[in-house]
């Protein structure tokens, strides 16, 4: 019996999935959901964390083909070629690009609110953009000490709310059903499941043991689900569907579940930890994308990495989702739908499926993982996926697959 110790922790891995995915598209999904209902929501909850559980199993598997540590560029190169590297590129800064302009669009009326400014939303927005951009420029040392404290203060603001919201939660709010706004959530729900551009980086955590991949996966999406359903229960049960900064008016008027909570029960420390928790979520969520994106671009650009970020590298990571959030105030839905229900399905929905059957059937690698259904579970993931993209355009063109409120 071998006396060598498993490379990493599978609690580990678990809450670096739960850190990447519990967000600044948390605090969307309460206000798009909850307008179907709190128990039919409960169904396309479900739905999207199956379907981005199994997408993130199927880059385990890729992943397992590689002998040494690889990136989403690698894999589809390998089984895609240059025009699904191309592919890949174009989506991965599009999809961060809108998830940053969706963060500093948030940015700029929470940060009016919390620090009682009465300036334009866009001063909020460049304020965040250069405070926090120079934390960026610091590098990755100085932004993983500041989501350590973030991530500490976002966990005491949740538990804050739970124990403090209980009493204020309305039970008849949470049998409001409207089934026909169902699909209506799914893009944001998808990209509040996206941890995948951390599978290879878990892999090498675990040193190719895959075995204990899959499991952190489960668990780590898992927690992420349940924790998603608590904030979901609190904000369904406290704000109405109806009414002056209800879900409705609250998603007409771009304002996410935080302020929602604020206006509903006026100054309490529901709302003020409410508050802290988005502008904790928003904080660690920009860090963690612009850093991103960052090295992404350092990556392609063949620019060498040092101690502290690259100074023009910060600025063409922040200053075009800077300038569309100031341009555009009004988009915190809106990009994080085009994230979700666009970028983040051809990257994490479509590209897996495609590289895993040219993988398996064509190029016929083997993997020490590989994910059970065959043909048919890659099929069902294809067209689930081309029917969340043809819904996302549809809506984008102003034609409704599904009513909108």
């Amino acid at each position: 019996m071998s006396d060598v110790k498993p490379k990493g922790s599978i609690i580990g891995g678990a809450l670096l999935i739960a850190g990447c995915c519990i967000g600044a598209g948390m605090l969307a999904l309460p206000i798009q959901t909850g307008i179907a209902g709190f128990f039919p929501s409960l169904s396309v909850f479900l739905l999207a964390w199956i379907y981005m559980t199994l997408t993130g199993l199927l880059l385990v598997e890729v992943n397992g083909w590689f002998s040494t540590r690889v990136n989403l560029i690698s894999m589809v190169d390998k089984t895609l070629g240059k025009v699904g590297k191309a592919v890949c590129w174009i989506f991965y800064l599009f999809l961060f690009y809108s998830l940053l302009v969706a963060y500093i669009s948030g940015s700029g009326s929470l940060v009016a609110t919390i620090f009682k400014l009465k300036t334009p939303l866009w001063i909020g927005s460049l304020f965040f953009v250069i405070i926090f951009g120079l934390v960026v420029y610091r590098g990755t040392k100085t932004v993983d000490l500041w989501n350590r404290v973030l991530m500490f203060g976002k966990i005491l603001a949740f538990l804050a709310i739970i124990f403090l919201g209980v009493s204020h939660v309305n039970p008849d709010y949470l049998v409001h059903e409207e089934p026909k706004y169902i699909f209506f959530s799914l893009p944001v729900l998808i990209i509040s499941f996206g941890f995948h551009n951390l599978v290879p980086s878990i892999t090498a955590y675990f040193g190719g043991d895959v075995k204990r991949v899959r499991k952190t996966i489960f668990l780590g999406s898992g927690f992420v689900l349940i924790v998603y359903l608590i904030w979901q229960l609190i904000v369904l049960g406290i704000v109405p569907v109806e009414g002056k900064d209800g879900l409705i008016d609250s998603y007409h008027k771009d304002q996410e579940a935080s302020q929602a909570l604020m206006a509903v029960l006026g100054v309490s420390w529901v709302g003020v930890f409410a508050q802290f928790l988005a502008f904790f979520a928003i904080l660690t969520s920009f860090l963690a994308q612009a850093l991103s994106v960052t090295h992404f671009l350092g990556d392609g650009l063949k620019i060498k990495y040092k101690e502290k970020e690259n100074p023009w590298l910060c600025v063409l990571a922040l200053a075009p989702p800077c300038l569309l959030s100031i341009i555009y105030p009004q988009l915190f839905f809106k990009a994080l739908n085009f994230a979700g229900g666009f970028c983040a399905i051809v990257l994490f929905g479509v590209l897996p499926v495609l590289m895993t059957w040219i993988g398996r059937y064509r190029l016929a690698l083997i993997s020490p993982y590989t994910l059970k259904g065959g043909k048919t579970l890659l099929v069902l993931i294809f067209l689930f996926s081309l029917f969340i993209i043809f819904y996302q355009l549809t809506t984008m063109f102003g034609l409704m697959l599904f009513p909108h409120p």
